[in-house]
């Protein structure tokens, strides 16, 4: 059992829900990042989903999208990513899955990632342009690296594809709430508590939803609908914000708009 399959037993045991926050790795810099996902863990974070930033990210919206570019032209590269979660372990122990997409991974080598990604300290694998079809090498490499793969559920899955991202996943399956990409919105779908419903009927998983989520009170509904609440593109539109102040400064700004999101 690694450190996400460990909360997410823990978080059940005592029937609240874990709250994740999405990190672009290298936005604004990698020692900003560092600094944050320890902070963020004294704000009541309790998993950070890293992400490599990539060229093409079909789904994420212009918020996470412009955060990569941003981190692209400063030069963060997996290799670094992965120096950098081995630097936040000799400080914590927070779960850490590493988010990127296929191409990425690919080309640097699923067995060659699975190896490192399990030196460095990195808990879990999301790819959303990876479909749990066309999964079952990387599957097969991170099972004995114990590495949770994550993988996506929709609105517009079917039982079927429930069932097989069931049967593909560890640690955690990853609720879309909405059709379309990441970003804040005002309001969450009307029937999202029939599709959370849907797909709890058909696995015994913890289940978290992410895509939307912004504000305490959706963070505060979710929670009481899943095992685990993701946000975003929220978080990386405050580092965005605060991007002009000293590092200091932008770490104390978003892990104090963390903790009020978390409440």
């Amino acid at each position: 059992m690694n450190r996400i399959e460990k909360l997410y037993a823990d978080v059940r045991a005592k029937r609240r829900a874990a709250f994740n926050v999405y990190l672009c790795a290298g936005d604004p810099d990698l020692e900003t990042t560092r600094e944050l996902i320890l902070a963020l863990e004294q704000a009541g974070v309790d998993m950070i989903e890293l992400g490599m930033p990539f060229s093409d990210p079909i789904a994420d919206g212009p918020v996470i999208q412009a955060a990569g570019q941003r981190s692209l032209e400063r030069g963060t590269t997996l290799p670094k990513v992965l120096a950098l979660v081995a630097e936040v372990r000799k400080r914590s122990q927070i779960p850490i899955a590493l988010m990127t997409y296929y191409n990425i991974l690919h080309k640097f080598g699923l067995k060659k990632l699975a190896a490192e990604a399990k030196r460095a300290g990195i808990d879990g694998l999301i790819v959303p342009d990876l479909i749990p079809e066309e999964a079952g090498e990387l599957v097969a490499l991170a099972r004995p690296a114990e590495l949770a793969t994550i993988f996506f559920v929709a609105p517009t899955s079917t039982d079927e594809r429930i069932a097989l991202a069931d049967r593909m996943s560890t640690g955690f399956i990853y609720c879309v709430s909405l059709t379309g990409i990441t970003g804040a919105r005002a309001e969450l779908p009307a029937d999202l508590k029939q599709y959370l419903e849907r797909v709890r009927a058909r696995t015994t998983k913890p289940m978290a939803v992410g895509f939307g989520v912004s504000k305490p009170e959706q963070v505060r509904a979710l929670g009481e609908l899943a095992d685990g609440v993701i946000v975003g593109s929220a978080i990386v539109r405050e580092i965005e914000a605060a991007s002009g102040l000293p590092r200091a400064e932008l770490v104390k700004k978003v892990s104090a708009f963390a903790a009020k999101l978390r409440g």
